[in-house]
């Protein structure tokens, strides 16, 4: 009967601590997901950083360390031009202000690889995919919107981060690059850049 207590105990003991490993090592799959700081860059439609986005992604490691999986996001990026007048066809004009604003949602598949296991998961990524945007310019009661289409590609690097024995809940600390082909000839847009930083929660 002993002998028996005894392997019980041994076996509850084995049980635990290879949960608590299993929390520190990571689950084969992560998911990821949160709030994203974004800014545009190389276009004079919209050049500004705002945090009016979200994402979620997730993948399952095929390896001990490289991961595939997929991802989608969105970004509004706004951008206010004070009153002035522009002249129109013939002798007309109108003198008005302007809010300029891009909207961007990507998504598509991801690849992974983490450096560590652990607590502590830094990796580098690289998301690629379509993006489907829209160019905004709200004059009063007028907009004049223009939507296309672009392929995505974005390499980004961070890392996630278990405080809490024995679970995989933590916390994830991201920053990004990325560009799509999304063309607009009324605004002189040739492709969209951006750069920007996530934070959020991982499981």
């Amino acid at each position: 009967m002993k002998k028996f207590i005894y392997m019980m105990v041994a076996s509850a003991a084995l049980i635990f601590f290879a949960g608590d490993a299993n929390a520190q090592m990571g689950k084969r799959y992560y998911i990821n997901g949160g709030w994203q700081f974004n800014g545009t860059i190389a276009n004079d439609f919209v050049k500004t950083g705002q945090g009016y986005g979200a994402y979620l992604e997730g993948g399952y490691y095929v390896s001990p360390m490289f991961a595939v999986g997929g991802f989608a996001s969105f970004g509004t990026n706004n951008k206010y031009i004070p009153k002035k007048t522009y002249p129109l066809e013939g002798n007309a004009a109108v003198t008005t202000d302007l809010y300029r604003s891009i909207y961007q949602v990507p998504f598509g598949v991801t690849t992974r690889i983490r450096f560590m296991r652990g607590e502590f998961q830094p990796y580098l990524e690289n998301k690629m995919g379509a993006e489907y945007s829209t160019q905004s310019t709200y004059m009063s009661t007028f907009v004049n919107r223009h939507e296309n289409w672009g392929f995505y590609i974005s390499p980004e690097i961070g890392f996630t981060y278990f405080p809490f024995h024995k679970t995989d809940v933590g916390f994830q600390l991201a920053a990004y690059y990325s560009y799509s082909t999304n063309r607009n000839s009324s605004y002189d847009i040739k492709g969209l850049n951006n750069v920007g930083f996530k934070l959020g929660l991982a499981f």
